[in-house]
């Protein structure tokens, strides 16, 4: 893992960055892990669900909660995970760049969209992690400011993978 551009770990325990690998096809090449219709299993039982942009909504609404009577706009994720032994979701967002651009500022969103997740979430007692998937493009010096301010307000950032104890998922052997 480089966190903060520090540290270092076997890629092979993270969702690597690709920029095409989703987080369903990034376990279902790890040992013991096989997903199913966005079910994630480990060792054939269930610890995971996965769901990408509108797909958390369905999950909402299965749950008996209208998200339209708690947040004015849907909030579609990259990729996120509700896993079950730790009752939290897992939210992903993936963020490649390789030229400045409009990314810059959506960077400095997490705060608002973690507390409206949390908005959603807080009927059904599911606790909301926000995490940035970035590139390594955003270990430049003039992100600095940006990340400092991603963990000040309690959100995180890998580059280039996120390690799945972070996620509270088993480690493959």
């Amino acid at each position: 893992m480089i966190h903060k551009g520090k540290g270092g770990a076997n890629t092979k325990t993270g969702l690597v960055f690709e920029g095409k690998t989703d987080l369903s096809t990034f376990l279902n090449t790890q040992n013991n892990y096989e997903v199913i219709n966005d079910i994630v299993y480990y060792n054939k039982k269930e610890v995971a669900q996965i769901f990408k942009k509108h797909g958390f909504y369905v999950f909402l609404e299965s749950k008996g909660v209208d998200w339209k009577s708690i947040v004015s706009k849907k909030l579609l994720p990259d990729d996120s995970i509700y896993v079950i032994v730790n009752n939290t979701l897992f939210i992903i967002e993936c963020k490649f760049q390789q030229v400045a651009g409009s990314v810059d500022e959506k960077l400095q969103t997490c705060d608002f969209k973690k507390k409206q997740y949390q908005k959603l979430l807080s009927r059904l007692n599911i606790e909301v992690e926000y995490i940035y998937l970035l590139s390594d493009w955003f270990k430049k010096k003039e992100y600095k400011d940006v990340l400092d301010y991603i963990l000040s307000v309690r959100c995180y950032y890998y580059f280039e993978y996120v390690p799945l104890h972070k996620l509270g998922l088993p480690m493959p052997k």
